[in-house]
């Protein structure tokens, strides 16, 4: 005893949780075009942080409601992912929660309420989407990920 030598690791990044909503319409899923330092001009599903005390289900919906004014009426969780981004300014790495989740009214439509961070949003077909794909997105798409229940 006293003698022990405490090792303490330095992290160089920063690790944060993402819930990803894949709203559906019908055949088609929700996408917009970013406007951000992480994937800036490619196509990914509405999306943000996770906050403190917050459920999955609940940060789908806020941030459903903050990025489109879309309202969600059921949710599910679909997949978790582990992305690095190691080759930017500063690293990161986030933990992606995926959600299915469909309208409360299928006759609502999506507004840009954050111009800043997205450039519009739009319906696409899961088998024709939009390119380039957010990274993480593409690998999922890529890994076989279907949003549909089969």
């Amino acid at each position: 005893m006293g003698n022990e030598t405490v090792v303490v690791a330095e992290t160089s990044g920063s690790i944060k949780v993402a819930v990803v909503v894949c709203l559906l319409r019908g055949q088609n899923v929700l996408l917009g075009r970013r406007r951000s330092s992480l994937g800036d001009s490619t196509f990914s599903l509405p999306s943000g942080h996770l906050e403190f005390g917050e459920s999955f289900e609940e940060c789908a919906a806020r941030e459903l409601k903050e990025e489109t004014d879309l309202d969600i009426g059921k949710i599910e969780l679909l997949t978790v992912t582990n992305n690095l981004f190691l080759d930017e300014a500063k690293p990161s790495q986030y933990v992606a929660v995926f959600m299915r989740a469909v309208l409360a009214d299928p006759r609502q439509e999506p507004q840009n309420i954050e111009p800043k961070f997205c450039d519009g949003w739009g319906w696409y077909e899961w088998d024709n989407l939009p390119k380039p794909l957010f990274w993480p997105l593409e690998n999922v798409v890529q890994d076989g990920f279907n949003p549909f229940p089969t």
